[in-house]
């Protein structure tokens, strides 16, 4: 029911246009260095070209899309911008060639579903809870999910090694809402 929903709010040209100047206002407010994305999936926002825009501002940023090493394995993140050529590579997700790796200090990750407490429901392979539960350096990134504001539930059934976000980004909102 949540694809469902997903691929349905994906297909609205106006929603997307939303997302991107939310996912834009986020990277500026956050004042990210280096941003840590994913290449999308059937009904997932495609963050790229707000990325493109992001990148061409500042030359010192930097953008990374996740490589899987190994399955069952944390995520790698690899150098990317829009002209890197890329691969397939496990699960049949493109990947960078660049083969340089980067420690993101914002990171945006994909949402099936979430809660207004920052949870998110993945594919229910484990690989950001992993990927963030074993984070290279003392200082975790900044977590951002990206959803469809239809994607939203009440709340989400969680396990013990699920990991909150920071901040859910939605076409309408944030969630947790900020503070007054």
């Amino acid at each position: 029911m949540l694809l469902e929903a997903r691929l349905q709010a994906a297909s609205e040209p106006a929603r997307n246009a939303a997302l991107g100047r939310r996912i834009l206002d986020a990277l500026k407010h956050y004042g990210a260095r280096s941003v840590g994305f994913y290449w999308p999936l059937s009904g997932e926002f495609d963050a790229r070209a707000a990325i493109a825009v992001w990148l061409a501002a500042d030359a010192q940023r930097e953008a990374s899309l996740p490589v899987v090493k190994e399955r069952g394995a944390p995520l790698e993140f690899h150098a990317w911008a829009p002209d890197t050529p890329m691969k397939i590579g496990h699960h049949k997700i493109a990947e960078p060639t660049s083969g340089r790796v980067v420690i993101p200090d914002l990171l945006f990750v994909p949402c099936v579903g979430f809660d207004a407490d920052g949870y998110r429901l993945g594919y229910g392979g484990g690989y950001y809870d992993r990927t963030l539960a074993g984070w290279p350096g003392a200082k975790k990134p900044v977590t951002l999910g990206i959803a469809y504001e239809a994607c939203r539930t009440d709340a989400l059934q969680r396990e013990t090694h699920d990991i909150p976000l920071d901040l859910i980004v939605t076409e309408a909102g944030c969630y947790p809402p900020p503070a007054d």
